[in-house]
Parts: C-alpha cells; sequence; structure tokens
C-alpha cells in the first residue's frame, strides 16, 4: 500500500461510503483515458456482488414462501390423517417434511452469505474509493501544475501589454509633439501640401 493509499484510508475510516457503482457522479468521475483496468475490475467485481446479494435476498423470500406453505400443507395433512389415516397422505406429509428440512438448509446458507456479502461489499467499495481518490489525486495534481504555468504566462502577458501601453503612450504622445512643432513652424498649407494627413487627435479617438 501506498503512503498516500494509507492516507485516505485513515482519511476513510468511519466513514459511510455509498456504493460508488451505484451513484452515477462517481461514473462522471472518469475520462475513458482515466478509466483504468484496475477500476475497472473492481467495478466489476462490485457489481457482481450487489447482484448476488440482491439474488440471494430474493432467494431467501421465496424459500420463507415455499416453506410456510409446506408448514401449512403439514397441519392440513395432520387433520386428514387424523380423520381418515392413508398410506397415501403419510408418503405427502413426509414429502412436505423433507421439503421443510431443505428449505431450513437453504435458509441457513442463505442467512450466512446474506451476513458476509455486506462486509464483501463494503471492503470492495472502500478499495475502489481508494483507487478512484489516487485517479482524482493525480488529475489535481496535474492540474495544479497546469493552472500554475497558466498563471505565469499570463503574469508575463500582463507585464508585456503593460510594457507595450506604455510604449504605445509614449509614441502618440512623440508624434503629438512632432506634430504640432511641424504645424507651428511651417503652417497648415505647407503640411497640406506635402500630403501629411496625420492627426494625433484622429488617432485618440480610434
Amino acid at each position: 500500500m501506498s503512503k498516500t493509499d494509507e492516507t485516505f484510508e485513515a482519511a476513510l475510516a468511519g466513514r459511510k461510503i455509498p456504493i460508488l457503482t451505484l451513484d452515477n457522479k462517481w461514473h462522471q468521475l472518469f475520462t475513458q483515458r482515466e478509466y483504468t483496468p484496475e477500476i475497472k475490475q473492481m467495478e466489476s467485481e462490485l457489481n457482481n456482488l450487489l447482484k448476488r446479494q440482491g439474488k440471494v435476498n430474493d432467494d431467501n423470500k421465496e424459500i420463507r414462501k415455499l416453506k410456510k406453505k409446506m408448514m401449512d400443507e403439514i397441519v392440513v395433512l395432520a387433520d386428514e390423517l387424523e380423520k381418515s389415516p392413508s398410506r397415501k397422505l403419510e408418503k405427502k406429509q413426509e414429502e412436505c417434511r423433507r421439503l421443510v428440512t431443505e428449505c431450513n438448509e437453504k435458509l441457513e446458507a442463505c442467512e450466512e452469505e446474506l451476513m458476509e456479502l455486506p462486509g464483501q461489499i463494503n471492503q470492495l467499495n472502500n478499495k475502489l474509493m481508494l483507487a478512484t481518490m489516487e485517479v482524482c489525486y493525480r488529475r489535481l495534481q496535474k492540474n495544479t501544475e497546469e493552472l500554475e504555468q497558466i498563471e505565469e504566462w499570463i503574469a508575463n502577458i500582463r507585464r508585456e501589454l503593460k510594457k507595450k501601453i506604455i510604449r504605445k503612450q509614449e509614441k502618440e504622445a512623440m508624434n503629438h509633439q512632432l506634430y504640432s512643432y511641424m504645424h507651428d513652424i511651417f503652417g497648415a498649407d505647407v503640411i497640406e501640401l506635402f500630403d501629411m494627413k496625420y492627426n494625433p487627435e484622429d488617432r485618440r479617438s480610434t
């Protein structure tokens, strides 16, 4: 177990974790690339355990129904045998008792499995949670590194932009000063003669 796993496991100790494969938000955590073979396998095993638990629960209910039916049948047969004993009724009663015994054995097996399955499900679910946390942790680290690079790039661009703005303002001021001097020295007619249409005021309005 890695140090990261130990950290996550300690953080999860005593917490009730929802069954991940039944949670749509858990499925949304993964891209196809991050859906690792390990996670796929655990997801499959966990789903199989959940299906098994559902089947055993259903079997348990059906067996109990059958047992009750056989018990009721035994009571009815006991009354009939008391009134009119027959080998046929005795055989039927024996068959019902055999089925009750069989039901009891199956119920015992079901109860034992139903006692074990929640622990198996919880253990595997926790393992899946650790694997999920590992993937998410790696993604968070990678995203954080990329964010730092982007923030550095933005800071550099901002510095460069400030420099460019200052240079732009300096050039505009210089052009304005040159235009004013030329206008004062040579006059508007001479400037028009040389087709100098630059006007700092027009530039500032754009």
